[in-house]
């Protein structure tokens, strides 16, 4: 039976949550920020500007945080 080390899979799941959990936490502090509601501005009153930028945050925020677990 080989040993098998589960090291490295266990760091990967950890830190997915890690990053994950602080993408909604800047997501909730820029909902807070801003004057409207976001999710419902784009989601009810179909305003494709919002969503555009957004989804720019969130892709930009998401590569700040894997390059900085990355290291």
């Amino acid at each position: 039976m080989e040993n098998i080390n589960y090291v490295p899979i266990i760091n990967s799941v950890l830190y997915s949550f890690l990053g994950i959990i602080i993408l909604l936490i800047c997501y909730f502090i820029l909902e807070k920020i801003t004057p409207e509601r976001t999710w419902h501005e784009i989601s009810q009153n179909k305003n494709t500007a919002l969503a555009i930028v957004f989804g720019a945050f969130i892709i930009g925020i998401s590569i700040i945080i894997g390059a900085a677990i990355h290291g």
